[in-house]
């Protein structure tokens, strides 16, 4: 047992490391491997290939299955809940609504037609499926925005949907089965079941929340048990609404999340960056192990009417829906058409679904095994499909720019406008922060996008979540705010991604001084401090641009300018800027660009006898 818990958790997170070095979406290899872990083995162990399968979950963890499944998908709810910042509803918050609502019902009941008259299942069992597939769900919009990232509002509006649809979806899956095992419809216990699990569910996730606030405020738990009692109090607040009205604790979790998010008297960010690693450990071992589940007889039992199903789902429902909940918004057609191109089922619809299997089957109800595996190809269809167009869309629609490559910087100073001025030149996003009015007035008139505040403000955070924005420079004259600066945006951007420059000492000192944990990448070179800088653009040093040929390469760049200028950014063919650094070891090709920073020429601009173009810019 042990030996197969490892590997499924190894497999998880090499599936992550092969997909992020690819540039795919992760959760593509995650249901291969569960896929071939499980059915796959199975096959080649009935044709004498292998002695066993490798991977069977319901052996492994027996009875104890689903209920592993409902506490891990508990804790993802409960970290998508703490992402959730209510500002973003300001822009989209009532096509979000519409989407969970109006939406939904247009899903559930297109979806339960489908499933009645081309799938040719039992009423009841139609309308079941219907229900269970409204939800998309963070387990499987999270990482594919992450992959994606758009640009504007269809990235709040998607991961506000997928988280709050969950418990929306598994709310109305529980009142389509109480009818369907009753037999009849009830409209008055059904809106009394709707009504009473919302209720038990928002007061037992407030009442997690406010228990979460006061240990953190009154110092009642030490800095390392924090997190284990945040998790304890999730499973907790889980169980006990759960055990109060079933399926509430789903509702209770995202409650608690986003409660918590949107609180100002304690912070969570160092709990929310403990449940983004334990959701990454989660949503792989679940993908595999609900994948593995899956046996050869369950498979065969899919055919054309599944693959039609799942197209209409993709090509019909899904449009309609993002129709129906944008209709009347000042929705562009892009950001609709993205919309509707963005609804990929996820590890909540399988877990409904395996419940509510073993539920018909032990009542005996007609088709009750095809439950799973039709949800389960619907779940890896739509995965499959909106994984692969998604990232394409993006990009033809024009609302996403490959790699969050634009940049936050950390000061409004000289050397800050220098460096927004540059950046923003080569068609990057750039936003510049920072305390000091004239500074903010100065980087105005340059034109460059600028903000008065704290750059850890809330207002900083709205604004780089709705942006292309994905590294950050630290370039004000104190060393200590730079660091905080990397410290926090670290976290969010990821450290290889964070540069700062030491004020007013050497980097060398700057680094006895300051921990490692503290310190970004240091920008450019050793020496280039804030007041060297200032001081070799106060005596006239710029920005020069050199783009190189085949006839005047990079020995040729390094053996005219190596001395006299300082490379600052490299711009490769596909325009993509990269932060030279002391540890970066550089390799230009031709057709690259090097930005480097130095004295001006005597003329404008001028060109290298070899025919690379140099270009002096302020």
């Amino acid at each position: 047992m042990l030996i197969a818990l490892a590997s499924v958790i190894g497999l998880g997170v090499t599936c992550q490391w092969v997909a992020w070095r690819l540039k795919i979406p992760a959760i593509l290899l995650l249901l291969l491997t569960g896929l071939a872990a499980g059915a796959g083995t199975a096959w080649l162990t009935n044709h004498g290939l292998l002695t066993a399968r490798f991977l069977n979950p319901d052996q492994l963890f027996g009875h104890l299955l689903l209920p592993v499944v409902s506490l891990s998908v508990a804790l993802i709810l409960f970290e998508g809940g703490l992402t959730l910042n209510v500002a973003e509803l300001k822009q989209g918050g009532r096509v979000i609504w519409r989407l969970v609502s109006i939406g939904a019902l247009v899903s559930a009941v297109i979806s339960s037609f489908a499933a009645y008259y081309i799938l040719d299942l039992p009423r009841g069992l139609a309308v079941l499926v219907g229900s269970i597939l409204v939800v998309t769900g963070p387990t499987v919009i999270g990482p594919l925005l992450r992959f994606v990232k758009p640009v504007g509002i269809v990235g709040p509006v998607l991961r506000w949907e997928g988280i709050v649809i969950d418990p929306i979806g598994a709310l109305l899956a529980v009142v389509v089965f109480e009818a369907v095992a009753a037999g009849e419809v009830n409209p008055g216990h059904i809106a009394w079941i709707t009504g009473f699990t919302v209720l038990v569910g928002t007061i037992i996730g407030l009442i997690g929340a406010v228990l979460v606030v006061l240990l953190l405020q009154r110092n009642l738990t030490p800095d390392h048990l924090e997190n284990p009692l945040v998790v304890m109090l999730v499973l907790v607040c889980f169980a006990a609404s759960n055990t109060i009205q079933h399926e509430s604790g789903l509702v209770a979790v995202t409650i608690m999340g986003i409660a918590l998010a949107n609180q100002r008297r304690v912070p969570v960010h160092h709990i929310l960056e403990f449940k983004e690693s334990l959701t990454i450990l989660l949503i792989a071992s679940l993908f595999i192990l609900l994948g593995a589940r899956l046996s050869l007889d369950q498979l065969a039992m899919l055919d054309w009417r599944v693959v039609l199903f799942i197209v209409i789902l993709v090509v019909i429902v899904r449009p309609l829906s993002v129709l129906a909940a944008t209709a009347g918004s000042n929705f562009s057609w892009r950001e609709r058409t993205f919309l509707a191109c963005m609804a990929p089922r996820g590890i909540v619809a399988a877990a409904v679904a395996s419940v509510f299997a073993l539920r018909l089957l032990n009542l005996n109800y007609p088709q009750a095994d095809r439950l799973v595996p039709i949800t389960f190809a619907v779940v890896s269809g739509t995965v499959l499909i909106y994984g692969v167009a998604g990232p394409f869309l993006s990009k033809r629609l024009g609302l996403s720019k490959p790699g969050a490559s634009g940049f936050l910087i950390v000061g409004a100073g000289p050397v800050a406008r220098m460096l927004g001025e540059v950046i923003q030149r080569e068609g990057l996003e750039v936003l510049l922060v920072d305390t000091n009015t004239e500074n903010t007035r100065a980087a105005r008139l340059a034109g460059l996008p600028v903000t008065l505040g704290n750059a850890l403000s809330r207002s900083v955070a709205d604004a780089i979540a709705l942006s292309s924005i994905g590294r950050m420079i630290a370039v004000t004259p104190n060393s200590e705010v730079n660091s905080l600066a990397v410290l926090q945006f670290g976290r969010q951007f990821g450290k290889h991604n964070v540069y700062q420059l030491s004020g007013g000492e050497s980097t060398k000192s700057a680094r006895d001084k300051t921990a490692q944990s503290l310190r970004g990448q240091v920008l450019f070179n050793d020496v280039f401090t804030y007041n060297h800088l200032v001081d070799q653009m106060e005596a006239g040093a710029i920005i020069k641009t050199t783009r190189l040929t085949k006839e005047f390469d990079y020995a040729a760049y390094r053996a005219r300018h190596g001395e006299t200028t300082v490379s600052m950014f490299v711009l490769n063919d596909r325009r993509e800027l990269q932060v030279i650094t002391p540890e970066t070891t550089l390799a230009p090709k031709p057709g690259w660009t090097i930005l480097n920073f130095g004295m001006p020429t005597k003329t404008a601009i001028s060109h290298d006898p070899a025919g690379a173009s140099s270009s002096n810019n302020a």
